[in-house]
């Protein structure tokens, strides 16, 4: 029993120690890990209940898709019109071959282009130790540019780190 209070006791700690400083995110969004006694349900709808901020560009109507299909699964979304969309990207670490037409920042991380809100989900639910997801392009049949509605079909979400370097998030 004293074996698993000190499991609890590391896990709080580590899960502590990976929450990312996010000025463009309120101090009292939740960033914190979820916690094992959490149903997937309750899971997801905290995970769907931390702030989205996205910047694309005012004219872009998939970027505002992709901002109401996040809505549609719970987020609150803040939009942010710029016409500088590069130096957003370069702000972020959003290097050529990662970049889509819309940035967004949740609960730590950098969403770069059309990532399905399951996606989104999953990783504020698991908090890797990486600086955000990817659909790099626009893919065809990704939420935003496609009917709402309709499943992610032939493409990869990627993961990736600070320095650049990806690996396979969900392939649809």
């Amino acid at each position: 029993m004293k074996q698993l209070g000190w499991i609890v006791l590391a896990t709080l700690t580590l899960a502590g120690c990976n929450n990312q400083s996010d000025t463009a995110v309120p101090t009292s969004a939740p960033t914190s890990a979820p916690t094992s006694a959490q149903t997937p349900a309750q899971q997801t709808r905290m995970a769907a209940q931390t702030p989205v901020v996205i910047y694309k560009s005012p004219s872009c109507k998939c970027c505002t898709a992709w901002a109401d299909h996040l809505r549609d699964h719970g987020f609150k979304v803040t939009v942010h019109q710029r016409e500088d969309m590069d130096a957003v990207k370069t702000q972020f670490g959003i290097t050529q071959p990662l970049a889509s037409c819309h940035t967004a920042q949740i609960g730590g991380y950098i969403i770069e282009g059309h990532v399905p809100a399951d996606d989104v989900v999953r990783l504020l639910q698991t908090r890797p130790d990486i600086a955000g997801l990817t659909a790099p392009g626009m893919p065809m049949k990704s939420p935003g540019m496609q009917p709402s509605g309709l499943p992610p079909k032939g493409y990869q979400v990627l993961a990736f780190d600070k320095a650049g370097h990806t690996t396979v998030f969900h392939s649809y």
